[in-house]
């Protein structure tokens, strides 16, 4: 494909504020913000916080006072959860969360939902987490929307602060589940394909093949889809490759349920873990893009005409946070957003 045909998608950035071994988590908060300002002057479109519970590796557990902290450390980039794990929160309380801040912050903020724990079953369990099934998890939604819609004559459960906000919502999902409860819904859908590629292909069938834009829900008027990437970018491949075992090593303690903070990049992965493991983290990243920035941004041009994206949201994970905002630095010029 010829530079003037490429199509050039908006670039978001997925943070799970990732602390590394000997990092507090009060030093993982402030790397997350330093992103974030960061991803603000590079001219990325979105900082989405990804909700995790009891996570050793993960301080995203209160997903919107890390918004509302960030917030107030940026100005003009959207900012959002990615998601929020519905089943984990009464639709209610999340509607007065983001609602507040978009009282106080104005219109900057997405609303990711997603169904999935987040965290182990017993730690599920201790936040009194309600079903996650289809069903239940689409009338969340819709109660959702209406309770950050306008004001409904003689409700008498409403969301204050929060209504009439309209904070756009997103259907999150890594199955064909969240591709159809996005499509009836008319939402905008984003796909886990940076730790769940398996139905990749699947899901966005679904979601375009069953899309309703004249659901009393709808926010968007076509299918609308955001993928998920595993991005570390370095200015030579062996570089690329050597910092990127930090979150192969991520990958493998998730997978094999022995959860730690971030490891340093190792010489060589297969000396390191055994090789039953290290098949786990290569399925877990099969959706990746690792390397230069030219080598980078081709298979992120490949992976957008392929699946026919309309944007991408890349997460990236390194054991020294300065070498996770370089990433994004080198990726940002090379796309050629406009920071």
């Amino acid at each position: 494909m010829s530079p003037t045909s490429t199509r050039r998608v908006p670039l978001s950035v997925l943070d799970l504020v990732p602390r590394s071994q000997g990092m507090t988590p009060a030093q993982a908060i402030e790397e997350s913000t330093l992103l974030a300002q960061e991803a603000e002057a590079l001219g990325y479109r979105r900082y989405w916080v990804a909700e995790h519970h009891g996570s050793e590796a993960f301080m995203a557990s209160a997903t919107a006072l890390l918004l509302g902290h960030l917030a107030h450390h940026t100005s003009r980039i959207r900012l959002g959860s990615g998601g929020v794990m519905l089943p984990n929160h009464s639709s209610l309380m999340v509607a007065e969360y983001y609602g507040t801040l978009a009282t106080i912050h104005g219109d900057r903020f997405d609303l990711g939902l997603g169904r999935a724990p987040g965290t182990d079953p017993m730690t599920a369990a201790a936040l009194a987490r309600t079903s996650g099934h289809l069903h239940d998890f689409a009338a969340e939604v819709r109660a959702l929307r209406a309770y950050l819609g306008m004001p409904r004559p003689g409700a008498r459960v409403r969301a204050i602060p929060g209504e009439g906000t309209q904070v756009p919502l997103w259907v999150l999902g890594s199955s064909t589940g969240g591709a159809q409860v996005a499509a009836a819904m008319g939402l905008p859908f984003s796909f886990a394909s940076h730790f769940a590629p398996e139905q990749l292909r699947e899901a966005l069938a679904v979601y375009r093949d069953r899309f309703n834009p004249d659901a009393e829900t709808a926010q968007v008027e076509r299918p609308t889809v955001m993928a998920g990437v595993n991005v570390l970018v370095a200015p030579t491949q062996e570089e690329a490759d050597h910092l990127f075992t930090t979150a192969q090593l991520m990958a493998i303690r998730i997978r094999s349920g022995q959860p730690a903070p971030l490891d340093p990049p190792v010489e060589s992965l297969a000396a390191a873990v055994p090789p039953e493991l290290l098949g786990l983290a290569q399925a877990h990243q099969a959706v990746r893009a690792v390397g230069t920035p030219e080598v980078v941004v081709e298979r992120l041009e490949e992976f957008v005409e392929t699946h026919e994206l309309d944007e991408l949201i890349v997460t990236t994970y390194t054991f020294d946070p300065a070498l996770r905002r370089r990433s994004y630095a080198l990726l940002a010029r090379a796309w050629g957003l406009a920071g």
